[in-house]
């Protein structure tokens, strides 16, 4: 009993009394019905509202801030009857309702002791996805991409997704999901996915991508964002011009109700929803809502009454639906649907069920939770439930019952059978992947040059703005007026016109480019500018998309202040778009560590676990420049860590297919040649940049176009030009990577120590460039003594990669050296004092001979 909903709180206590409607309850109206009349009796009127309000179903959207939404929504609650859930509709969620619960039975049988994390409990789920995939296939759309963690994922993939039982069996017994000839670590059981096609008999089917999932619960959603985002613009590019977001792709995303409260992932994701250049046209949420999160019950999971209340800051619409009667999950379903399809936001299902079993089939729940589990083990199950249901409505026999039961027994048992002959396919490099490789090679050296002309052209249409555009009048002299001064000398050409050079190179190729990150269009360091504002209107433009009428698009995505939604819902685009430049950069290098769940389940290790290939590049700013600990570096040594480099670089016939690579640049030319190697490459390696910060303008950090023509490349080791003439004089090579090395040539000079000490720069650390550290080492033979010098601690930056590589190819009298700071807890110190003598004392020992 709530009094507040009393009538007789209000003095309404006339039965009979008939009351004007208008504008405030939809009572009488239907689609059937267009003509009744605005006005009913109390007690029609209380009939009403209990049929809308109190059923099965509960809605929350009277917290949406636009008025428009919530009539719609209580319209289509209080006056627009529920589409009929047909014969055919009931037996189809009999099927789904009934094949879930075979399957868990079966697997419980077969295999006793694996950990499934199986839906008994919340089998409405599937009925859920089902009736949204065919109410979303009836209004158009042919893409879905899903999202979801592993409670209930087995049984999904076998019952509605099309993924061969025999192949899931197979895999439990221990075999590969991969061909025996791909080198694929694979990944556990509950992380697999597939994609099929699934027909609903309209003119299209519906596509239906799962995306592959680590146990990091949430961590899929942003990365099912950015496909499904990537996706829809492909399609917005190519198909016709009326193409709106939405219009062709939905991105679904499930959620425990303990993790869709508990991971930030979640609050980070749901703010780019509705955010230029990372919306899809709204996400239907599915909280598959078992009450408790391992054994951890709701009032110590959360602090909010429901765990679908963190959907309220973006106002998204809430319907709780109550998981054991699924003709009502159906309804709920289509009217999440239908909302997400009109005003193309997010909407929230939350899911009301339970879980039969503990965290998963081997855990006993009653430990923590007997009252709970008391309840459960008395319940029947939602299949026999609807079972009953069908029995007393007469739409199926008892008899079509268990012989359904038994046929779809029988058919796992066949697939169970068929184990010993099956042999996996793969699923990579098909569709827009076509003419990709798997790559089996250490250092990439391609002609990634451009001509001069083509060169003068961009670098000019990279400021060039419409006419009655006033530019600031700061960035007219000293980035316009610079620019054009350099690129009609081809000299001087600094990092950001290189980088404007690569962008317009690669778009006048027809690839596109996306940079993403928090300030990108003007960069952290006020260099970019690919993104210029009218002084006086605030208009924005970006002059590289103004070259011709051919060229590829270049996205200026200015991001929120998140790291692990964001670079989650890059890698997501990454993964559907090979022809896309697409980069995230960290604000400041040390930034990428709130995305560390990302980096380590999807960056590092997806082509190895899913052979999914990432061109994904990470500019990270780096550098020891007295700023303090918080934004000195990128860890270096982190990313070198998780690298599959070899530890044995001495078989030169070894085939090394590393993860990912990683460079630290020291020329604008070295940074162009990399963005467009990047594209040119018959594959995609997720590429990380230890970017620079006072590279980007210091006057010796320069190039020239000869050193960007054709003819040119990315060179992982750069030789020092001032000693190779000589190379039987100098004593001592010093092995560096990064600015430091400007500091070396000063430091070089100013101790006249020019022809007996070798400054060579190893620009990309992994692949470990080993033929150009050997010609290296080759070529000063005579030197005795080597070493390598870093700004960073001993713990940190490159050493403790690069040494053990190193030393395996030097001569077997000589060893590695070490110059640089003493291992630290932290990455830099905050005290200017000491940071100088630190570095004082490294560009003393560079030079003792």
């Amino acid at each position: 009993s709530v009094p507040a909903l009393s009538p007789e709180r209000y003095a309404l206590d006339d039965a009979s009394k008939v009351y004007n409607l208008s504008g405030i309850l939809h009572v009488n109206q239907s689609k059937s019905n267009t003509d009744a009349k605005d006005e009913a009796n109390l007690k029609t009127i209380l009939a009403h509202l209990e049929k809308s309000y109190s059923g099965k179903i509960a809605y929350e959207f009277m917290h949406i801030p636009n008025a428009s939404e919530r009539r719609w929504f209580a319209h289509q609650v209080e006056s627009y009857q529920k589409a009929p859930i047909t014969s055919e509709d009931k037996k189809r969620i009999f099927e789904l309702l009934t094949k879930s619960e075979v399957f868990d039975h079966f697997m419980g049988k077969k295999f006793a002791q694996v950990k499934r994390y199986g839906l008994e409990g919340a089998e409405s789920m599937m009925v859920a996805l089902d009736a949204l995939f065919q109410t979303a296939s009836k209004a158009g759309i042919t893409e879905a991409v899903v999202g979801m963690p592993h409670r209930g994922r087995l049984n999904l993939l076998t019952d509605l997704m099309q993924y061969n039982p025999t192949a899931l069996f197979s895999k439990i017994k221990g075999n590969s999901e991969f061909p025996s000839d791909l080198p694929a670590s694979g990944d556990v059981l509950s992380h697999i996915a597939n994609s099929p096609v699934l027909d609903y008999g309209e003119a299209e089917p519906i596509h239906v991508s799962m995306l592959h999932n680590p146990s990091h619960l949430e961590a899929v959603n942003p990365v099912a964002m950015g496909k499904a985002r990537a996706k829809q613009m492909d399609l917005i590019a190519n198909a016709s011009p009326d193409c709106q977001l939405g219009d062709k792709v939905m991105c679904v995303q499930l959620h425990g109700d303990a993790a869709f409260t508990g991971q930030g992932v979640v609050m980070e994701s749901l703010g780019l929803s509705n955010l230029p250049h990372f919306s899809s046209g709204g996400s239907i949420h599915i909280v598959v809502n078992n009450q408790i999160g391992y054994t951890t019950p709701a009032q110590n999971a959360r602090s909010s009454v429901y765990s679908s209340d963190i959907g309220k800051m973006i106002n998204a619409p809430v319907i709780h639906v109550n998981g054991d009667h699924p003709e009502e999950v159906v309804h709920a379903m289509r009217l999440a649907f239908e909302y997400r399809n009109k005003f193309r936001k997010d909407v929230i299902l939350d899911l009301i069920a339970y879980r039969r079993w503990g965290h998963n089939e081997l855990d006993e729940p009653a430990f923590t939770q007997p009252l709970m589990y008391n309840n459960i083990r008395s319940r029947k199950s939602v299949p026999k439930l609807y079972e009953e249901k069908m029995l007393a409505e007469e739409v199926m026999s008892k008899d079509e019952i268990n012989d359904f039961r038994q046929d779809y027994f029988e058919k796992l048992e066949d697939d169970f059978s068929e184990i010993e002959g099956f042999k996996p396919e793969a699923d990579h490099l098909k569709g827009k992947w076509k003419g990709m490789i798997f790559p089996f090679e250490t250092v990439s050296k391609i002609d990634t040059g451009v001509s001069i002309d083509a060169m003068k052209t961009i670098g000019k249409a990279s400021v060039t703005t419409p006419g009655e555009f006033e530019v600031h009048p700061r960035l007219a002299k000293f980035h316009v007026q610079s620019r054009l001064n350099k690129i009609k000398d081809g000299q001087k050409i600094d990092w950001a016109t290189a980088e404007a050079i690569a962008f317009g190179s690669l778009l006048d190729e027809g690839y596109d480019v996306r940079i993403c990150g928090q300030d990108v269009g003007r960069g952290t360091f006020s260099q970019r500018h690919a993104m210029l504002v009218d002084q006086k209107s605030e208009r924005v433009h970006i002059p590289l998309n103004a070259m011709n009428d051919s060229q590829g698009h270049l996205e200026v995505a200015n991001s929120s202040l998140s790291e692990l939604a964001v670079l989650g819902f890059e890698t997501g685009m990454s993964y559907e778009t090979p022809k896309l430049l697409n980069i995230w950069e960290a604000q400041f290098g040390d930034f990428f560590n709130s995305a560390q769940v990302t980096i380590d389940t999807y960056v590092t290790s997806a082509e190895t676990k899913w052979l999914r290939q990432s061109g994904l590049v990470m500019l990270l700013p780096h550098g020891y420049d007295g700023a303090g600990p918080e934004h000195s570096t990128c860890r270096i040594e982190r990313w070198l860590q998780m690298t599959s480099d070899s530890f044995d670089v001495t078989d030169e016939n070894a085939k090394i297919n590393t993860n990912m690579h990683v460079v630290n640049p020291t020329t604008p030319a070295q940074y162009f040649h990399l963005l467009r190697r990047q594209m040119k490459r018959d594959f995609r390696k997720p590429l990380i940049v230890v970017g620079p910060k006072t590279l980007l303008r210091l006057p010796q950090a320069v190039s020239s176009f000869d050193e960007m023509a054709p003819g040119t490349t990315f060179e992982p080791v750069l030789g020092d030009e001032k000693t190779e003439q000589d190379p039987s004089s100098v004593e001592k090579v010093l092995f560096v990577s990064g600015k430091l090395y400007y500091d070396l040539v000063k430091e070089r000079e100013t101790k006249g120590a020019g022809e007996k000490v070798a400054i060579v720069r190893v620009e990309e650390l992994s692949p470990f460039p080993r033929e150009g550290i050997k010609d290296q080492i080759q070529k000063y033979s005579g030197a005795n003594d080597f070493t390598w010098i870093q700004e960073e601690p001993q713990n940190g930056g490159a050493y403790s990669f690069m040494e053990p590589r190193i030393r395996q190819l030097l001569p077997e009298n000589k060893s590695l050296g070490y110059i640089g700071r003493s291992a630290a807890a932290a990455p830099a110190t905050g005290i200017a004092i000491v940071h100088r003598k630190e570095s004082a004392d490294i560009m003393s020992s560079a030079f003792q001979l």
